[in-house]
């Protein structure tokens, strides 16, 4: 913002400059026609010799060089004048001496190794901290727990085994009705417990899936987002772009910012659509999981805590499916909004917004266009 307004200033101050030159000429044209006729030939005597010795002093222009102004309207994106047009407009992609795009793609490959390359380190410390943290909870959390589960479980199958052993040598022997329920009992309440901890590690399961999805999008975004630096660093520029050609093409997902070259945004939408879709994968395994543990459970006892446990698991994972489900929704239809605000105002950083450039053509006047 301090750069854009001292750019304001600069061209208000230039504008004015330029004003005060054409009153100056329209002054001195009315002093020549109010002298007299000796005094102006004086003076035109003195203006004819000046201007004799500044030829001589002036050296020739080049003859490749064109010192001539347009008066047709200013075109977007380009006002002629080398020093605005080369005016930097990517504050958010700091240029770097490091531009090889070889060398920045295999940085890319490991987590923000991308960003340290082109000498973006926040960016690449968030990167690295986020896939740092997923590959620690994917590959050793999820594991410990998934060890810890299994542990937990082991004695209470061993107790079902025992129990249901119980169970058949006492029917071989003719056992009363009494100790066959009683070491039926026995059996269901164990067996409750190993499929608590089965329901444990599906869920955790469930998770560790989805964080796989997950990590894979946050790294596609982070080689995204490079190769979007290296190309906003060699050829960025703030040409218009078509919103309806943006729009058709934001109808493939993250089209529209691959349009735009706006790369980071896309390597943003694909990770969401894809940590959606997978997520929605995932959660449907869980209902259709717990679904066919309730069918098992409510030919058992349908009237139980464990079957309305159950229910209730259904109830929550069907919630999170369609919730996931609504997000892939929303992030498929920003990338379209976004995809046409950007095309919109892809010159909206150029210089030529707040040019003014001078116009000689039989005076002096001053051309500015403003152009939001």
């Amino acid at each position: 913002m301090i750069a854009k307004t001292f750019i304001m200033a600069l061209l208000v101050l230039c504008s004015s400059l330029f004003a005060e030159a054409a009153a100056s000429v329209a002054v001195s044209d009315s002093v020549q026609r109010s002298a007299p006729d000796s005094t102006r030939n004086v003076v035109e005597a003195a203006a004819e010799s000046e201007e004799e010795s500044d030829d001589d002093d002036i050296p020739e222009p080049p003859a490749d060089e064109s010192f001539e102004v347009s008066t047709t309207p200013l075109v977007k994106g380009k006002t002629g004048i080398l020093a605005i047009d080369t005016l930097p407009v990517n504050e958010w992609d700091i240029p770097t001496k490091h531009n090889s795009l070889k060398y920045a793609m295999l940085f890319s490959l490991l987590p923000g190794g991308g960003q340290y390359y082109t000498e973006h380190y926040v960016r690449g410390g968030f990167l690295t901290g986020i896939e740092g943290l997923l590959i620690y909870d994917i590959f050793f959390n999820r594991s410990y727990q998934r060890d810890r589960l299994l542990d937990r479980a082991r004695p209470f199958q061993d107790s079902v085994l025992y129990f249901t052993t119980k169970v058949l040598e006492a029917r071989k022997n003719n056992a009363s009705r009494d100790s066959i329920a009683r070491y039926h009992a026995k059996r269901l309440e164990f067996l409750e417990r190993v499929r608590a901890q089965s329901d444990k590690k599906m869920e955790q399961e469930d998770v560790r899936k989805a964080e796989v999805a997950w990590l894979i999008g946050v790294h596609l975004y982070g080689m995204f987002d490079t190769f979007g630096i290296w190309y906003n660093n060699n050829h960025r520029s703030t040409e218009y772009r078509d919103m309806k050609t943006a729009v058709l093409w934001a109808l493939l997902p993250g089209g529209g910012q691959i349009f735009n070259r706006d790369f980071g945004k896309a390597g943003l939408v694909y990770m969401g659509i894809l940590g959606a879709v997978a997520s929605v994968s995932t959660s449907q395994n869980m209902v259709n999981y717990y679904l066919d543990r309730k069918h098992l459970v409510e030919k058992e006892s349908p009237k139980s805590e464990e079957f309305e446990r159950i229910q209730e698991r259904v109830t929550y994972y069907r919630k999170n499916r369609n919730t996931y489900i609504w997000g892939g929704v929303l992030i498929y239809l920003y990338s379209i909004a976004d995809a046409a605000v950007d095309a919109l105002l892809s010159d909206f950083d150029s210089p030529l917004h707040m040019a003014v450039l001078p116009n000689l053509n039989g005076g002096a006047q001053a051309v500015m266009s403003l152009d939001f």
